[in-house]
């Protein structure tokens, strides 16, 4: 196999595969300002992209494509993609047990204490599951990388690729970006001993390692030094382990509005945008787009709009929420449970405030991406109010595409009130008094206000697009 100067790892790839109806396998590309970003960097430097395969689909395209590399069947527009085909029972183990089970509930500090997690001899054949599926990552990495190559490793799916790659190829140029927050030691510590410990070090087999904000950054270097009782410079951002020093950076992704701009351009979005009006009249909007994960934040986000209207009658039939959550994780139960609720307390404020006239509330489940660009146009008021998260890029598109110039309600647990904070009404997720208060402000803003803080929205969102970011992280392997 050809070798590559850099290289990218991420559980998804840039490209998705489904059976079409005459047998034959269909691919398409990623959507989002971060696939493009990153692609485009790795096309004009001699990169390949190294993903596992998720669907039925995705296996059967790996399976027939020479060396698994998905470039060699299909006409990629220049893109090197190889696929790994990693055993249905591993993946299963790595990647809902672990990955999202586990480490996402941690990093989110979702679990329900008293009764979760329990880490039983089960969790430990599941925890080998994720050492294979890194192990397999890696694997692939050091066949595909030239002397002295730059690799990208991205996320908690693959925490302990690093170190596997610093002990076969010390040539080798590495960083680990963490797209979620970090939780503190405190919490980091509900994991079993060795777990921790092998995902810090695991980690810390990269030269670089990079997070969307300080306080993600700040938490991992504590627990460095809580946990591995490593060598941390907190002003410097450096952890010294093991004889090496890595440095810990910041770089807060921001929204692609060249990218952003050209999709919603999409006569669908136009499509959306008229049947949405259609509904909702000439009623002000509110609006949230959301996976349905726990961390969103859903349902306190809706009790806070039927506070709204309870406190605030003067709204009833003159304010319409638009609920859009993209379905998520249905693998996991807590999951499915949650979209239970989500469901519910939606049907609750319908069946309290509707009239012949007025429907409350519009929540949809599925994935739409033209609706949701269409509702980022419409919006007076965009609500984002994450428990956690690591940045939250929705925060940043609804701005940019903006033509209401709507007041964005942002939680402060999200990674992005570092650089948001100052033009947005921030709330405490938890409160929803405090949110129905929020919203109120947003809809009632003079138009005046609402134009300056959109714009400072806008500019602020937009300071470290996809490519530049990817960039930076690159330039600090240099």
């Amino acid at each position: 196999m050809d070798k590559a100067q850099i290289l990218i790892a991420s559980n998804r790839g840039p490209v998705s595969f489904s059976t079409a109806e005459d047998g034959s396998l269909e691919f398409r590309r990623g959507g989002g300002g971060l696939v493009s970003g990153m692609s485009s960097v790795a096309t004009e430097v001699d990169g390949i992209w190294v993903c596992a395969a998720l669907s039925e689909a995705d296996r059967r395209a790996a399976a027939e494509a020479p060396e698994a590399r998905l470039d060699l069947a299909h006409d990629l527009d220049g893109m090197r993609v190889h696929m790994l085909d990693i055993p249905e029972e591993t993946f299963t183990g790595a990647y809902t047990e672990i990955a999202n089970s586990t480490l996402w509930f941690v990093q989110h500090m979702l679990y329900a204490t008293p009764n979760k997690p329990s880490f039983g001899s089960d969790f430990r054949g599941r925890w080998e599951d994720y050492e294979a599926y890194n192990n397999a990552f890696a694997e692939a990495l050091v066949a595909g990388a030239a002397d002295g190559a730059r690799v990208a490793v991205q996320d908690y799916h693959l925490s302990l690729v690093p170190r596997i790659l610093r002990a076969r190829r010390p040539d080798l140029r590495i960083a680990h970006f963490s797209h979620t927050p970090w939780a503190p030691p405190e919490y980091f510590r509900l994991l079993p001993d060795h777990v921790a410990r092998d995902l810090l070090e695991g980690m810390l087999g990269a030269d670089q390692l990079g997070f969307h904000s300080p306080r993600w950054a700040d938490a991992f270097l504590r627990c460095c030094a809580e946990v591995l009782n490593a060598d941390v410079d907190l002003d410097k951002r450096t952890v010294e382990y093991g004889g090496r020093v890595v440095g810990v950076g910041v770089h807060a992704l921001g929204a692609d509005e060249e990218d952003l701009r050209a999709s919603a351009r999409d006569p669908r979005v136009a499509e959306r945008e008229e049947t949405l009006r259609e509904v909702v009249g000439d009623t002000a909007l509110i609006v949230r787009v959301d996976r349905t994960e726990l961390s969103k934040n859903i349902v306190r986000g809706l009790e806070a709009y039927r506070e709204l209207l309870r406190e605030r009658p003067e709204w009833i039939g003159r304010v319409t929420h638009l609920a859009f959550a993209y379905p998520s994780r249905g693998d996991v139960p807590e999951y499915r449970e949650y979209t239970d609720s989500v469901l519910r307390v939606a049907e609750e404020i319908n069946e309290e405030f509707a009239t012949p006239e007025w429907q409350p509330l519009v929540l949809e489940v599925n994935d739409d991406y033209p609706r949701s660009l269409a509702s980022f146009r419409m919006a007076d008021v965009l609500l984002v109010n994450p428990i956690r998260d690591g940045m939250n890029l929705v925060a940043k598109e609804g701005p940019v595409l903006s033509e209401r110039d709507s007041v964005l309600v942002l939680s402060r647990e999200a990674g992005a009130a570092d650089e948001l904070g100052g033009h947005a009404l921030m709330v405490n997720p938890y409160d929803t008094v405090e949110t129905a208060e929020a919203l109120h402000r947003a809809l009632s803003m003079e138009a005046g206000e609402r134009r300056r803080r959109r714009e400072a929205l806008r500019e602020a969102a937009v300071a470290l697009p996809p490519r530049r970011w990817f960039q930076e992280q690159l330039r600090s392997l240099d």
